[in-house]
């Protein structure tokens, strides 16, 4: 992470954005932070990324793509095949999702998730520059049984041992999708003490 503080694109970053980068706290969309990724070498590097794909006409950034069809999807396709990254964290945050009788779709508790067994928490990216500068966005899948009554989505996540596979340009991320974990453990985030902490 060091490198990553150091490096001559998060003085870029500075620059036009006034956001420091962070390895702590609960990350929100458009912030700064380390990403791992393959550099132009094919070595395993880590780099400053702002969270989200920007859009014409949208003050909105794209922060999650569908893991089932973004190697179709025009804004995803290309990165899918050559620009994978992996975010690491110590955990996530989900806020539990809920239909109301009237049929409205509500917010409810705030929960801390990792997968099971796990001190980190691997998230599987894409991607792309933007004015020379790297953006990702977090890959999502169907939940596992665990999560299915918080969010219809979760994030991609992979063991530790084949992240290396997956920001490999070389490698086929289809054939690494059914490694993805499922076996997630969540606790209630309510006392402030559980901020998503990057590693």
């Amino acid at each position: 992470m060091e490198a990553a503080r150091r490096s001559a694109l998060t003085m870029r970053f500075l620059k036009k954005m006034a956001k420091p980068l962070l390895t702590s706290g609960e990350i929100r969309p458009t912030d700064l932070v380390p990403v791992i990724a393959s550099n132009q070498k094919g070595k395993r590097s880590v780099f400053p990324m702002k969270w989200g794909f920007s859009l014409p006409k949208s003050s909105s950034p794209v922060v999650n793509a569908r893991s089932e069809t973004a190697f179709q999807k025009p804004l995803f396709k290309d990165h899918w095949k050559t620009h994978r990254c992996i975010v690491p964290a110590s955990w996530y945050y989900e806020w539990e999702h809920f239909t109301t009788s009237s049929g409205k779709t509500k917010t409810g508790r705030k929960h801390l998730i990792q997968p099971a067994g796990a001190s980190i928490t691997y998230l599987c990216g894409l991607y792309r520059f933007e004015d020379g500068l790297p953006v990702f966005t977090i890959l999502t899948r169907e939940p596992g049984e665990e999560l299915k009554e918080i969010h219809d989505r979760m994030p991609l996540i992979l063991p530790g041992d084949i992240t290396g596979d997956w920001i490999n340009v070389n490698a086929n991320p289809e054939g690494l999708l059914s490694l993805s974990l499922k076996d997630m453990v969540l606790e209630p985030a309510d006392t402030g003490a559980s901020e998503e902490k990057l590693i």
